[in-house]
């Protein structure tokens, strides 16, 4: 596996696997309050719906030019990338809540207790099963942009897709051994890592794109990456100034909950 092979792996594999813990978190809600079987049944049924998008999506990328490609992909990643990044950089200097898997299971586990329970078709448990869909779907859908994004760009689809597959593996094996959300898994870190890579891969392939030529080609990468990693931690340093303190934090977070 060549440098470049070795850094797409590593990007894929680590934002498809932050994706799978949280797709993980609501399954495992489902199923532990409504039942397996159901919850079972809605992500057979995303993973179909994924497949399809995939099926669409992959052979038509190959269809657009390289430059359009990447431009349009690096476009895309900056979007994704800065968005991630942004709640990484406010997480880490206090004024975001830290992204906690524990809480999250527990919401999605007293909502699902006490929803009713409502048979359709053959589904037994509406509920839970629409609860395991959206939930695999969502995330789904991101692990299937970001694989073929970076796999079509790269022109190594089959790679891209294998790193995500292992993602999700490795996330599923160690939820079903756990019995539990993987909260011991750095996940605000991986959330952190995986901003500063999309960012990087978006600003290389968006410049890629425009004609732009890096000094050195691919090894620009390894200057980018770390730059933007260096700006991000800058930021982090400066918002801690000003970050609301323990006293104050319960009440700003109480106020963003009623403008939301």
């Amino acid at each position: 596996m060549t440098g470049t092979g070795g850094a797409l792996f590593a990007a894929v594999f680590l934002a498809c696997a932050v994706e799978a813990v949280e797709a993980l978190t609501i399954v495992l809600a489902a199923g532990t309050a409504r039942g397996w079987r159901s919850a079972g049944q809605g992500v057979i049924s995303a993973l179909i719906v994924l497949a399809a998008v995939v099926a669409v999506l992959g052979p038509a990328l190959t269809a657009i030019p390289l430059g359009a490609l990447r431009l349009l992909v690096g476009a895309l990643l900056l979007i994704f990338g800065l968005q991630w990044l942004r709640k990484a950089v406010l997480r880490a200097s206090g004024h975001k809540d830290l992204h906690d898997e524990d809480a999250i299971f527990s919401r999605e586990l007293a909502a699902a207790r006490d929803a009713q329970a409502e048979r359709r078709w053959v589904v037994t448990d509406w509920y839970a099963y629409t609860l395991s869909f959206k939930g695999v779907l969502l995330e789904g859908l991101e692990v299937a942009f970001i694989a073929i994004t970076f796999g079509g760009n790269q022109h190594d689809v089959p790679l891209a897709a294998i790193a995500a597959l292992c993602a999700i593996v490795a996330v599923t094996l160690a939820g079903l051994a756990a019995k539990a959300p993987l909260s011991r898994v750095p996940e605000n870190t991986l959330k952190f890592v995986v901003g500063v890579m999309l960012t990087s891969f978006g600003m290389f392939w968006g410049a890629e794109g425009a004609h732009a030529r890096w000094p050195g080609s691919d090894a620009a990468l390894l200057v980018i990456a770390p730059l933007t990693a260096l700006f991000a931690l800058g930021l982090v340093a400066l918002l801690r100034r000003s970050a609301p303190s323990r006293e104050t934090a319960p009440r700003v977070a109480a106020l963003e909950m009623e403008r939301s």
